[in-house]
């Protein structure tokens, strides 16, 4: 028995063994291996579809006997309706962004739009894009807004939809909007700059490290994280600041020319009620509010940019997302043995 026993184990640690190391090597062919499809495919979701199928759910639970076969005897009808008039009947395309500090969302938004400008008819179609973000870098929310501004250049009536926040950078792309649409505690707004580093010069100093940097142009490095900053450095940063806060009200004010920009450009957010009162938004009403006004008169298609994943990058999401559930079981236990 002790011999089976210990043979078990070693069997069991050989079998760990293999498994490592046919993981890793599989890791390894995959990051190499260039794929030899696309890099991603647009994904086309039927949300008329869905809501319809909610709704018949839900009455089948809730209706009498009677009532029940009067409605499946309608369904029918309403479906060899639907069923003729689903080609002429206008569209209504659906995005959703909800957008990084780095908005590297912009590269699957690139692909939807382009998509949408390439089939949607301008004289009855529309775009409805449901926005989350508290903004980010000036050039990626400068982008994703030109973004949107593509549907615009061709007569696509665009509305935006914020449930929760659509600040700063969020708010870039959101006033590009014909129609601005917020839930009630939405957080809007925000137009304004901020920039800041950290500098550790004095700890250098303090512990005898030198740190150079050499550059050409006077202003190529204004502020650094390591070397001594001086007064004209920081005006000359602060300038650039106030430049981009410049072009941000401009671009804003272009896009909704009743707004009082400097009343509303101070670097503050408000909730949509508050934003209603100010010009921000047009609206008070959340993004589902907004699918069911349009579910009857128009056909709704959800579009997705979906990005192909390789092997390795399976492999690592599922190690990751292994860990990440460990850590959270340790954390469970601990807390409830420690309350």
């Amino acid at each position: 028995m002790e011999f089976l026993y210990e043979y078990g184990i070693f069997l069991a640690k050989t079998v760990t063994l293999v498994i490592a190391i046919a993981a890793v090597v599989i890791i390894f062919v995959g990051a190499a291996v260039k794929p030899k499809v696309k890099k991603g495919e647009i994904d086309i979701e039927d949300i008329s579809e869905q809501l319809e199928d909610l709704k018949h759910s839900f009455l089948e639970h809730t209706l009498s006997g009677k009532a029940l076969k009067a409605f499946h005897k309608t369904q029918k009808a309403d479906a060899k309706k639907a069923a003729a008039n689903e080609e002429t009947k206008p569209r209504l395309y659906v995005i959703d962004f909800n957008g990084s500090v780095d908005a590297n969302e912009v590269d699957s938004l690139r692909e939807e739009i382009t998509a949408i400008v390439a089939i949607a008819d301008a004289t009855k179609d529309k775009v409805l894009i449901r926005l989350e973000s508290g903004g980010g870098v000036v050039h990626g929310y400068g982008l994703a807004a030109s973004q949107l501004q593509r549907l615009k250049n061709k007569g696509i009536h665009l509305t935006v939809a914020i449930d929760k926040v659509a600040a700063s950078g969020g708010y870039m792309m959101a006033c590009v909007a014909d129609e601005i649409v917020a839930a009630p505690f939405a957080i809007v707004g925000s137009i304004g700059v901020i920039a800041q580093i950290p500098n550790f010069n004095k700890i250098l100093k303090k512990n005898d490290v030198d740190f150079e940097q050499i550059t050409a142009g006077e202003f190529k490095r204004t502020l650094t994280l390591f070397g001594e900053n001086t007064d004209k450095a920081r005006d000359k940063f602060k300038e650039e600041i106030e430049q981009t806060h410049g072009l941000f009200k401009q671009f804003v004010s272009s896009q909704r020319p009743s707004l009082d920009i400097d009343l509303v450009a101070t670097g503050e957010h408000w909730f949509a009620t508050q934003a209603l009162d100010k010009g921000l938004v047009d609206t008070i009403e959340t993004s589902d509010d907004t699918l069911l006004k349009y579910q009857d008169e128009r056909q709704i298609y959800k579009v997705r940019y979906k990005v192909k994943k390789t092997l390795s990058d399976k492999l690592a999401i599922g190690f990751s997302g292994g860990i990440n559930k460990a850590g959270v079981s340790i954390y469970s236990r601990f807390k409830s043995l420690n309350p």
